[in-house]
């Protein structure tokens, strides 16, 4: 399966196939004819894979690679210098490439180093987990997070080309398997009711499963159409945010350590929805068939925090504009609106 985000000179191919590392090179050359690879993944997934791809890519290119520790704290700022010097150390130049290989983390992280490094280094995501499969390798949002937020220091940075092999999924551990499913969950709730309702008649992940490649395809599908129309985040791509908000905050707040991000996404979703009911901006009901599905793939539903102590990071919310929230609600299940409001609306509920 293939599809391309059709954004003029940033245009760029997205292959979906099992098997797909095992010839990576054979893609990786029709877009690039230069010398050096530099692969930056993280400690486990270069365990998984890093072999593997270095040994493909031996054939044709001088490859080096570069880990950092798994999870959400090594998408720091002052992170940066220590994969600057490896890049230079290995004589990196602009008319190289970078592979990012591994979950959305490394996606973000190794596609803002790219970003950044000689104004701007060729770059390849092959993302890993679920999560960044549907979601977060395309689009060209590449950033790194600061003790005040997340994604606060970033880019828009497209790569050349996507590789996804969901057979990478099969070293996932199970709750990786759940936050990826967060973001699929989104994508029904946002764009396709006929995508939400094929999620709930699985019985689980493992029936799922048979059928990744096309529930792969369909986000990503839905996430180049969004792309393609609003490129810089200021109109119709806010939609994919639904659930981010709070999210966000609620990832923030605990420093990255109790909540992934499809976790927290999934608690952002039911709690939104949950106010805009009762506003009367929403149907009524609507958060509690989101609510069920969440549980279904082994998602919480709810945090316990104080809206109150959330507001902080709300209010430094990349979506904000000219002072006002961009909230993301639905009017059914599958067709979804931007709101604008204050913090006063998440703050009539308490706790989320």
């Amino acid at each position: 399966m293939d599809l391309t985000v059709a954004l003029k000179d940033n245009s760029y191919p997205i292959y979906i196939e099992k098997g797909i590392l095992n010839q990576a090179d054979k893609y990786i050359k029709q877009i690039y004819q230069g010398n050096k690879i530099m692969i930056i993944s993280d400690d486990q997934v270069y365990s998984y894979y890093g072999d593997l791809l270095t040994n493909v890519l031996n054939k044709d290119f001088i490859v080096e690679h570069v880990t950092v520790l798994h999870g959400e704290q090594s998408k720091r700022f002052d992170i940066l210098p220590s994969l600057y010097k490896a890049l230079l150390d290995f004589k990196l130049t602009r008319t190289d490439l970078i592979i990012a290989l591994g979950g959305g983390v490394i996606g973000d992280l190794a596609g803002f180093v790219a970003a950044s490094y000689l104004r701007g280094v060729k770059l390849v995501q092959i993302p890993t987990s679920l999560l960044a499969q549907v979601d977060s390798s395309v689009g060209g949002k590449v950033a790194v997070d600061l003790p005040e937020g997340k994604n606060l220091i970033g880019a828009f940075y497209h790569p050349k080309m996507v590789l996804i092999d969901p057979n990478t999924l099969k070293t996932l551990p199970k709750r990786f398997i759940n936050d990826g499913m967060g973001e699929v969950i989104k994508y029904g709730c946002i764009k396709d009711r006929a995508l939400f309702d094929k999620l709930n008649n699985y019985q689980n992940f493992d029936e799922l499963y048979q059928d990744i490649d096309e529930i792969i395809y369909r986000c990503v599908d839905i996430k180049r159409d969004v792309v393609e129309r609003d490129q810089f985040d200021f109109g119709d791509r806010l939609l994919l945010n639904f659930g981010h908000t709070l999210g966000h905050a609620i990832e923030q707040y605990y420093h990255y350590q109790t909540y992934s991000h499809g976790e927290a996404v999934a608690i952002g979703m039911v709690q939104l929805t949950k106010i805009a009911e009762e506003k009367g901006l929403s149907p009524e009901g609507t958060s509690d068939i989101i609510e069920a599905i969440c549980l279904k793939y082994n998602l919480p539903t709810h945090s316990d925090l104080k809206t109150s102590d959330l507001v902080g990071a709300i209010s430094l919310d990349k979506k904000n504009i000219n002072k006002k929230l961009s909230l993301v609600l639905l009017k059914e299940i599958g067709d979804s609106y931007v709101y604008q409001s204050d913090l006063s609306l998440i703050q009539t509920k308490d706790r989320v």
